[in-house]
């Protein structure tokens, strides 16, 4: 790597503060890397702890330099997008292997050929597999839109084994799978890969091996050149969604499908061999049919697969702060660092608690929650607030204990101190009532702040505490049945990630009740009024995350959530409009 054109101050912090995930971006950072030849600086390769790396759009970009694989062991998140990175400059920085890198992002690089450690022809040390075994491999995954891709290689598979997810779109490949499928034989390429996006190509042959990829649920094949499509794309086991919009197919009357009809309607169609079926084609494809779904049923444990798959069409929306005209920012004291270092925030709208008992399965979903992902509540903390009764801005601090007051849920204002003692005393009382040691409650992580000389909080603009993690939130800011947007927050002080990936299940399992909530409530035929028509498609609206930043009270950005590498945990479960 180049020496260091310049002071970089945000690599000095993020080693002082021993940072998890770092972001570079805007003008002064191009400047200095066009001043240090167009390469990253030295200063990089000192932080082994980092996970989360992003650096992109950033035009005098064109080498990693050698050793980024080998000095960043932990990364999972990496990023390079809108860069001038070719092959020969991504080559000796992904050289080596990158062990626990689950999510790659290289799109709008120019890209012509892929490097050598994603199997491709490019220059750069490292060919993606070899004795030492797959580059990559827990990539889950790549992103290589908007490059100048004309074919990809055999070795894609070698290097990244368990990908779930190739983005392909914007590129000039002319055949699709083309040369990325490895020639017949065992191990199966992509034994993992459910979503194939290659939108806006030059495509014109989809080849039948298509159906080789076992695992394959949404394909974007989407304004290309096609003029047919293969009937092997009914051979297709998991394929749910499938976009053939804006190409010149021949046959009119498929083209008019796939403009209109659902993907089930265009795979029947395509496995029927088109028109032209007759009667007793249609009773021997009708007995096929059945063996095939009860086969598939089978296979996926009794329906559990469909289910699943339901649960992928459930949908989010992602505002972003520059398209919030009143954004929320939690401003985070210094104080913090030695109490309960991380916190990740965000507002999530449209949420529907009014029905039944939606507001008691809410509950109970944050306690489960609690106990596992959070393993009770050791390692993360969840609190969910009415964003109606947040009064921002927000400010995560820590207070001694015989200054911190809060109003607890369901209980009188009182010091945490004492409100600590109140918990210990009925924690005995009830240990003896019940005649066991096991406690229930907030009683479980009273020592959980052990040795604490301050407590964390987070107050609102009126000095309220309205949260005390990891014990209780306050009941200024109570979730009602009438809640409609939320305002979330997951703290920790085991790592950045931790918070991350809670949060990224909460919005999951928010979205999950609320569909079931909407799905019931139409299956009742409650003429409790919605906020849009009745009607299926409503089942589908979106709910919206807008983002939050989290900053230093000199207003230097330590997070901001969703960021475009959050939600990827359960990608395959919902899907994320960003």
């Amino acid at each position: 790597m180049a020496a260091a054109a310049g002071p970089w101050p945000e690599l000095e912090a993020a080693l002082r503060e021993r940072r998890r995930e770092l972001s570079l971006a805007g003008a002064a950072v191009a400047e200095r890397v066009a001043a240090g030849g167009g390469r990253l600086p030295e200063a990089l390769l000192a932080l082994p702890l980092l996970q989360s790396l992003e650096l992109s759009g950033c035009a005098a970009l064109r080498e990693l330099g050698p050793g980024v694989a080998a000095a960043l062991p932990a990364l999972h998140t990496l990023v390079l997008s809108r860069n001038a990175l070719g092959p020969a400059g991504l080559g000796a920085g992904l050289g080596g292997p990158l062990p626990a890198l689950r999510l790659l992002d290289l799109s709008g690089n120019g890209l012509e050929a892929l490097p050598a450690a994603l199997g491709g022809t490019g220059d750069g040390s490292g060919d993606g597999s070899g004795d030492a075994g797959p580059a990559f491999p827990q990539l889950r995954s790549l992103n290589l839109s908007a490059n100048r891709l004309r074919e990809l290689g055999p070795g894609l598979a070698r290097a990244a084994p368990q990908l779930q997810e190739l983005l392909l779109s914007g590129n000039r490949l002319r055949a699709l799978p083309g040369g990325l499928l490895p020639p017949a034989g065992p191990p199966a390429p992509f034994p993992l890969l459910s979503r194939l996006d290659a939108a806006d190509n030059e495509v014109a042959e989809l080849g039948a091996d298509i159906a080789a990829l076992p695992a394959l649920k949404s394909l974007d094949v989407a304004n290309n050149q096609l003029r047919e499509l293969p009937a092997a794309l009914a051979d297709c086991p998991r394929l749910k969604e499938a976009n053939f919009r804006g190409n010149q197919l021949r046959d009119k009357r498929l083209e008019k499908m796939v403009n209109g009809c659902q993907t089930k309607a265009i795979l029947e169609y395509l496995r029927a061999g088109g028109r032209g079926k007759g009667k007793g084609d249609s009773a021997r494809e009708e007995v096929r049919k059945k063996k095939r779904e009860k086969q598939q049923k089978k296979d996926s444990g009794d329906g559990e697969q469909d289910d699943v798959e339901e649960v992928s069409k459930l949908l989010v929306k992602v505002l972003h702060v520059s398209e919030n005209p009143a954004p929320l920012v939690v401003k985070v004291s210094p104080g913090v660092k030695d109490v309960r270092a991380f916190i990740v925030c965000c507002v999530l709208k449209g949420v529907n608690l009014k029905p039944g008992n939606a507001l008691k399965r809410f509950l109970t979903m944050q306690t489960k929650l609690h106990e596992d992902i959070c393993e009770k509540r050791t390692v993360a903390t969840i609190a969910t607030h009415d964003l109606q009764l947040v009064k921002a801005p927000l400010t995560y601090s820590v207070q001694p204990p015989d200054e911190l007051k809060i109003m607890p849920l369901g209980r009188k204002e009182i010091k945490a101190k004492d409100l600590l003692r109140q918990l210990q005393l009925e924690a005995e009382e009830q240990r003896k009532q019940k005649k066991r040691q096991n406690v229930s409650g907030l009683h479980k992580y009273l020592q959980l702040l052990d040795g604490k000389d301050n407590y964390p909080c987070l107050v609102d603009a009126e000095g309220a505490v309205i949260s005390f993690p990891p014990i209780t939130n306050s009941e200024k800011t109570k979730i009602r049945k009438e809640t409609r947007d939320l305002f979330l927050e997951v703290t920790s002080d085991t790592s950045l990630q931790i918070c991350k990936d809670v949060m990224d299940t909460l919005i999951l399992k928010i979205a999950e009740l609320n569909r079931s909530t909407l799905e019931n409530k139409e299956g009742s035929g409650s003429d409790m009024e919605l906020d849009a028509p009745c009607g299926p498609g409503n089942l589908n609206l979106p709910l919206v995350v807008e983002q939050v930043r989290v900053a230093d009270t000199d207003g230097n950005l330590k997070v901001l959530y969703p960021s475009k590498t959050d939600l990827a945990t359960v990608s395959s479960l919902l899907t994320v409009i960003r």
